[in-house]
């Protein structure tokens, strides 16, 4: 998404850096402390203002509040963040599967007698 980008497509875009480091804090009920350091563990890298400032999306938001559930819970932050990245690592992983899965499927379906 580039600046001439209307505002309207912007408001849609998951992605779109949208919210401060002091208003992402306030939405998930923390400190920028946290963010910073959910930062440091490499679960999300915030884009920067032209200032230098953090800016987070909404989908490093709801990856953020999944963190912070799991920190709640009593888990370290940086066994928080690597359970994160583990849990999307494997998503991943099973979505692949699953194409293979269907082209295998496909290709097995076309080579049948009588398939057409």
């Amino acid at each position: 998404m580039t600046a001439d980008t209307p505002l309207s497509g912007r408001l849609d875009d998951d992605d779109y850096p949208a919210y401060t480091m002091g208003r992402a804090a306030e939405m998930l009920g923390t400190t920028p402390g946290f963010l910073r350091a959910i930062g440091e563990a490499r679960l999300i890298t915030p884009l920067r203002s032209e200032g230098g400032h953090r800016r987070y999306s909404r989908y490093q938001l709801r990856i953020a509040a999944r963190a912070r559930e799991l920190v709640d819970k009593g888990t370290p932050i940086e066994a928080a963040c690597r359970i994160i990245i583990l849990e999307d690592q494997l998503e991943e992983a099973q979505r692949i599967n699953a194409e293979y899965r269907r082209a295998a499927n496909a290709a097995a379906d076309g080579s049948r007698p009588g398939a057409s």
